[in-house]
């Protein structure tokens, strides 16, 4: 970035957010550059495409799309590579992007075809009405009661100013994008796989951990599992349900306000995000907590989800610090007294592979555990001392993992930023 220079000289632009521009810009309506364009599929067979911030346009089988898909395609609109596709009720959030690709859209978007003389700009309009800057205009432009519903109508954008530089320069600057944009998503793959790596590797240490203990040269015996093999001769070989007594949880009647809304911890799927509870996102009452068949928990439980898609990749557990209460698709574990509840969340956690070989999937698709799974699988538990021994190395073995992956998602932030930076300064 620091070889990019300055111009010779500059002019107002005429946009309050956008400054000055090279004096050999123009800026000129979407009217000038753009016609609209209005096709429609005869047989519905086009590919399927979609439209994202983050993407632009894409087909739709590389994404995990949920959405409605139609009986028939036939008379869905049809896009072609670089014309600009604008999901119109998203414009205001980058819901746009110039296509590669001829395929079918939502009838709900708009399709905008550069002029002949402006066709061979479509990758540098894709940066340029992509750019964050860009995203005030967009919002601004799209009208609605709420955000949620804000529209770009055609005659919005058609009368939107359009920076414009010089062909050759366009097409330097689209060069120095396509290079640069590449180098930084080849640099944040990277600290992605690093993380990958960091994590199989904290996965790996707290695996040998509490499976095998700490002292290599310790003697073992057949545990009688085929998946735990041997474990060091004074570990107990016993089922889960010997270990804990497990307290389900439920939801107080949301339609009820005074349930809501007060100082009781209640902890969902989605606060299970770290090893230890401290609070959660939803609170309830003490009037719940009187009224219904939800109960206190007291901190040092061990928090386990058994319901839910996020069973479909991992385990989530974790202890809690303070007393709360839990929903349905949680239990708490009060572990017998000769297990340290911190050592045991370990334990979930090492061996969250052959947990998620127990969970289920219901009818409708959801992803469960069942209590009678749970109770009769089978683990090793270490005698309490050692326990407290390997919470200890645990601690230290992944605070320098956890701080490297820490360091590298930072790094990966500040990639993105300088990114989406770059290509704002440079479009514009």
């Amino acid at each position: 970035m620091t070889q990019l220079h300055p111009y010779p000289a500059y002019k107002p632009s005429g946009l309050p957010w956008l400054g000055e521009v090279p004096d050999d810009w123009t800026l000129l309506r979407g009217k000038a550059i753009f016609k609209t364009v209005d096709i429609r599929s005869e047989t519905g067979s086009e590919e399927l495409l979609t439209v994202s911030a983050n993407d632009g346009v894409v087909p739709r089988r590389s994404k995990t799309v949920t959405m409605f898909m139609a009986k028939s395609y036939v008379g869905h609109k049809l896009c072609w590579p670089g014309d600009l596709v604008v999901n119109s009720l998203w414009a205001w959030m980058q819901g746009l992007g110039v296509s590669k690709y001829h395929g079918l859209i939502s009838s709900a978007y708009s399709v905008y075809r550069p002029k002949n003389e402006y066709k061979d700009y479509s990758r540098y309009f894709d940066y340029l009405l992509r750019s964050t800057v860009y995203k005030w205009e967009l919002l601004t432009r799209s009208k609605g009661v709420w955000l949620s519903r804000l529209q770009l109508l055609d005659s919005a954008f058609m009368d939107m100013l359009i920076v414009l530089p010089p062909p050759a320069e366009q097409l330097a600057i689209t060069r120095y994008l396509d290079h640069t944009t590449r180098r930084i998503d080849r640099a944040i793959r990277a600290k992605r796989r690093l993380i990958a790596l960091l994590q199989e590797q904290k996965q790996a240490i707290i695996h040998r951990a509490v499976t095998r203990g700490l002292d290599p040269g310790v003697k073992m015996k057949d545990s009688g599992v085929a998946w735990l093999g041997e474990v060091p001769e004074r570990w107990e070989v016993r089922k889960l349900k010997f270990l804990a007594n497990l307290t389900s949880g439920m939801t107080p009647n949301k339609s009820e306000s005074r349930y809501w809304e007060g100082s009781i911890p209640w902890v969902s799927p989605k606060d299970m995000k770290s090893a230890e509870i401290h609070d959660s996102i939803d609170h309830i009452t003490y009037a719940a907590l009187q009224e219904t068949n939800i109960s206190m928990i007291p901190p040092l439980a061990v928090l386990i989800v058994v319901r839910g898609m996020i069973l479909a990749r991992t385990f989530p557990s974790a202890v809690t610090l303070v007393p709360v209460t839990i929903n349905q698709d949680m239990k708490a574990l009060k572990l017998v007294k000769e297990i340290n509840p911190y050592f045991f969340n370990y334990l979930l956690s090492g061996i969250k592979k052959e947990l998620l070989g127990l969970i289920e999937e219901s009818g409708h698709g959801t992803r469960c555990l069942r209590t009678d799974s749970w109770a009769n699988f089978i683990i090793a538990m270490p005698p309490l001392q050692e326990q407290l021994l390997i919470n200890e190395y645990l601690g230290i073995e992944l605070e320098k993992l956890n701080s490297s992956i820490s360091i590298t998602e930072r790094q990966i932030s500040l990639l993105r930023e300088y990114r989406t930076r770059l290509i704002a300064d440079v479009v514009t």
